[in-house]
Formats: structure tokens, C-alpha cells, sequence
């Protein structure tokens, strides 16, 4: 083989060792790009997750808020009906009183 055959050979490797080491390096990144968009995404989800169970309490929050309100709207019509049905019957149960009391 001549001279040149071999320079042209050791020219041929030198050159597919390069691009081999290029491609490596270009497959490192491509993973390390890879890598990084996947830890993004789930660190997005994981946010996106959070807010959404924060909205869904508040959201829960408020439901329990207008129960509450409408269970004591409730409770205080009731009170005030009790306090009516007390107050008409007040008379009628201060005459009986005092009727039992003169009677005996």
C-alpha cells in the first residue's frame, strides 16, 4: 500500500471519529434536552395538580359557606317562629297561672 493509500486511510478514521464524536455529543444533548423537558412537564403538572386542588377546595370552601349560611338563615326563621308561638301563648299561660293560684 502507498503513501498515500495510507493517508488517505488514517484521513478516513480521523474523520469517522469525528463525526462519531460528534453524533455522541449530539445524542448526550438531545438526551439532556429530553431530560430536561421531562422534568419540566412533570414539575408543571405538579403545579398545575396544586392549583387545581387549591381551586377545588376554595371552590368547597364556598359551597360550605352558603350551607352554613342557609342552615342559620333557617335556624333563625325557626327561632323567631318559636318566639311568636311563645309570645301568643304567654297571655293564655299567665291567666292559667294565676287562675291556678286563686283557685287554691
Amino acid at each position: 500500500m502507498s503513501l498515500e493509500g495510507i493517508e488517505k486511510v488514517l484521513q478516513t478514521e480521523s474523520s469517522n471519529q469525528e463525526r462519531k464524536s460528534a453524533a455522541e455529543a449530539e445524542a448526550r444533548r438531545i438526551t439532556a434536552d429530553a431530560e430536561r423537558a421531562g422534568v419540566a412537564l412533570v414539575q408543571q403538572a405538579r403545579d398545575d395538580a396544586a392549583q387545581s386542588g387549591r381551586e377545588l377546595l376554595q371552590q368547597a370552601e364556598q359551597r360550605a359557606q352558603r350551607q352554613v349560611e342557609e342552615v342559620q338563615k333557617a335556624a333563625q326563621a325557626e327561632c323567631a317562629a318559636q318566639r311568636e308561638k311563645a309570645a301568643r301563648r304567654l297571655d293564655e299561660a299567665a291567666e292559667f297561672i294565676v287562675g291556678r293560684i286563686v283557685n287554691h
